[in-house]
């Protein structure tokens, strides 16, 4: 299992400020989001590889248009020298056979994860939407991006196990909302802990607030990863 650490900071100081507090830890993973992408930019990411080129990034932008305009921004962010970046899964089969066949002619291929249902819907929001239980349909898209080529999905912890049981073990999952030792739950519908997240074989869990509000979020991380 790996962390994957959320830069989800008000301005860019603040996020080059944690970034260099946890310099010392090679191969972890930092997500880059919207917000920040949209305010930094590629200098950002640039920025990132300087303080630590052992740092992974995961560009969290949720890509969802036609086919070709996703294929097309496909492309564009496997020239960012990212490792991973997600889709939504509700795109539909043609834009993930278009999306994974346009990046076979990228020069460094990264990791494509579809996100099944934001952490942020409970039961009855995502109904509303989908017109499904989460767990039916998070397995359904899983199997949909798992059929298309895809390397993984974006879930909640309660779904992973389930996913890799429909389709393969070495099928990624990644977990946001997860709270380490047992904080608020905010914005978060569906959280859990590290210990849940390891009995559902979850690949790669996303913390933030836990390590960013901290006073010592260099102590956060490193007890985080002693316990992963």
């Amino acid at each position: 299992m790996k962390l994957c650490v959320a830069l989800d900071l008000n301005n860019l100081n603040d996020n080059i400020k944690l970034i260099e507090e946890l310099k010392e830890f090679d191969n972890i993973w930092l997500k880059v989001g919207f917000r920040s992408y949209i305010r930094d930019g590629k200098a950002f990411l640039e920025k990132i590889k300087k303080i630590n080129s052992t740092f992974k990034i995961f560009l969290d932008l949720k890509l969802y248009d036609i086919p070709n305009t996703m294929a097309d921004a496909s492309s564009e962010i496997a020239k960012l020298n990212i490792d991973m970046f997600n889709i939504h899964a509700s795109a539909g089969s043609e834009a993930m056979q278009t999306i994974m066949k346009r990046l076979k002619e990228a020069q460094k291929k990264p990791i494509v994860l579809a996100v099944t249902a934001l952490t942020s819907f409970d039961e009855a929001g995502f109904k509303e939407i989908y017109n499904s239980d989460i767990e039916i349909k998070a397995e359904e898209f899983s199997k949909l991006s798992f059929k298309n080529g895809l390397d993984g999905v974006v879930c909640s912890v309660n779904e992973s196990k389930i996913i890799k049981e429909a389709t393969n073990r070495d099928f990624l999952t990644l977990t946001p909302g997860i709270r380490p030792f047992g904080e608020s739950s905010d914005d978060q519908k569906r959280v859990a802990t590290i210990e849940d997240a390891k009995k559902e074989l979850v690949d790669f869990i996303v913390v933030g607030r836990p390590i960013y509000k901290a006073n010592n979020p260099k102590d956060v991380v490193s007890k985080i990863l002693s316990k992963i």
